[in-house]
């Protein structure tokens, strides 16, 4: 029986068309206004691993908001580059500047799957900073109500095993019990390796996906759980 519902983000409960159309272009115009001591630390000791590596970036002498720039141009999934944008757009949300998106069968979904006793937690590139002002500012109310937990880059990258197993024990439930919905089957086919059940979510806009095995839906209210007795 499912007992935990883990949602990814882009692609799932949000169009792709905000995050790239909308919070990309705005973290990138208002990075320089956020680019203080610690952001640089952070940044700097990632630059550093870069260039370790043999890669590329711009001279970091050039000014960190190109190694910024740079980042955001190959979509890393950079821990550093995360948390900054979680803090540009907690401001712009703050200020009125942003409102969060999801689509419209969510906010219900969300509040049957509560309702059943479901435990429900979001996993997400984007930093948990991130994740909680966008589901608290949508125009159908605070979703952040809904939501027990959230993990990041910080617990893993999506598309490794290892990531699902640690987000397991954060459930304190049986992998086999918790139920995974995300856009890309990469992370579908490391969840489902770590035992979780899964589902491709296919969305307007969503990126094509290789031929798979997995079932899919196309909005949330096809999804039927039991309620937990």
């Amino acid at each position: 029986m499912t007992k935990g519902i883990l949602l990814d983000i882009e692609g799932t409960t949000t169009p792709i068309s905000f995050v790239y159309d909308v919070l990309f272009p705005f973290a990138r115009e208002h990075a320089p206004e956020h680019l203080g001591d610690e952001e640089q630390r952070a940044l700097k000791a990632e630059y550093d691993v870069d260039v370790a590596k043999g890669l590329t970036p711009p001279s970091w002498s050039s000014g960190a908001i190109q190694y910024v720039h740079w980042l955001m141009d190959q979509d890393r999934k950079s821990t550093a580059l995360k948390n900054l944008q979680g803090k540009i757009w907690q401001e712009g949300y703050r200020r009125g500047n942003l409102q969060g998106a999801v689509f419209a069968d969510v906010p219900q979904a969300l509040k049957r799957w509560h309702d059943a006793g479901i435990d429900i937690r979001i996993y997400s590139s984007g930093s948990i900073l991130a994740q909680q002002v966008l589901f608290s500012t949508t125009p159908f109310g605070d979703l952040t109500r809904f939501l027990k937990g959230y993990f990041d880059t910080t617990t893993g990258p999506k598309n490794e095993l290892s990531s699902y197993t640690t987000i397991a024990a954060a459930f304190g439930l049986a992998p086999s019990e918790i139920l995974f919905f995300s856009d890309v089957t990469r992370e579908l086919d490391a969840a489902s390796a770590a035992g979780l059940q899964v589902l491709l979510v296919v969305r307007p806009g969503n990126h094509p996906q290789p031929q798979n095995r997995y079932k899919s839906l196309h909005e949330f209210g096809a999804v039927l759980l039991e309620p937990r007795t």
